[in-house]
């Protein structure tokens, strides 16, 4: 079981969304006043969808799917976001703790293979304490901590022993392209922090009869013109993470948004540099997972 309990987690919870600083943006919001932060929501939990998803990646998927909550709003403001209509937008269902818990469970109940949390990190810690009490009534199925890979270090300690699979997103290897396409100004440093102390927690991906129990598996889109840094991306999962670790190479990229706004995001990716990446992921021996 985790290292804080559910009283802790609720003290940390009160103590960091008094003026808000849940995510690295730290914004300084007084959420728990009813007040929206930089992500665009206060306190109350807005789900925007929640079902049996088959599209993740396929360790997650499985026979039964992947038991998605995708939550409403998000600390990124990413200009080409194919979630948009979710992320930018605050729209979906306020849930209360009780209410997510029991989310949780009817998820477990029909076949989900994980409970995947979509976008987690501002609600992040409301959100632990739902897991807390679901741990404490018998939830048995591991929980994604799908993010974007903007969390904040403090937040993950809390999560320590709680999360059982980290997913997070590796947008970008650098910082000027982070504040130019989704507005925060050091995500390369912060991905790189939050990279190691998620490994720190769940080490490298283990796989139990073709399903994901415990570990790290990170996804990297693709963006045109070399715009998310890739090959840094995977130099770094190799050689600082671990060489084993898994990694979703995407190249699914295709302009959303405002994505016109910025002449380079309406062009396609080059798909000779994106079977070169691969190969040269697996070259360093990092896991390729789809």
């Amino acid at each position: 079981m985790g290292r804080v309990d559910y009283d802790e987690a609720r003290d940390i919870a009160a103590d960091v969304m008094r003026r808000c600083r849940m995510c690295p943006v730290a914004c300084g919001a007084h959420r728990l006043e009813g007040k929206a932060g930089a992500c665009r929501v206060a306190d109350k939990i807005i789900v925007a969808s929640a079902f049996l998803h088959y599209g993740e990646e396929s360790v997650l998927v499985g026979r039964f799917g992947s038991g998605t909550i995708f939550l409403s709003g998000c600390n990124l403001h990413c200009v080409y976001c194919q979630n948009w209509d979710i992320s930018q937008q605050v729209r979906g269902s306020q849930m209360s703790e009780e209410d997510l818990v029991g989310l949780m469970f009817a998820l477990e109940a029909r076949g989900a293979h994980n409970i995947n949390f979509v976008s987690p990190t501002h609600f992040a810690l409301p959100i632990l304490c739902a897991i807390i009490r679901a741990r404490q009534k018998g939830l048995r199925v591991p929980v994604v901590w799908n993010s974007g890979g903007y969390d904040s270090v403090e937040v993950l300690h809390a999560l320590d022993g709680w999360v059982e699979i980290y997913m997070p997103d590796a947008k970008y290897a650098d910082n000027s392209t982070a504040q130019r396409l989704s507005g925060v100004k050091d995500y390369w440093d912060v991905l790189r922090a939050n990279l190691v102390e998620m490994h720190r927690q769940v080490g490298d991906l283990k796989i139990e009869d073709g399903i994901a129990v415990r570990g790290l598996l990170v996804r990297h889109l693709v963006l045109p013109q070399g715009l998310s840094g890739a090959q840094k991306v995977i130099e770094f999962l190799a050689r600082r993470i671990s060489p084993n670790t898994f990694v979703n190479i995407m190249g699914q990229y295709r302009p959303c948004y405002q994505a016109r706004r910025h002449r380079e995001l309406m062009m396609e990716i080059d798909w000779v540099e994106f079977e070169a990446l691969r190969r040269r992921a697996r070259e360093l021996g990092l896991r390729l997972a789809k």
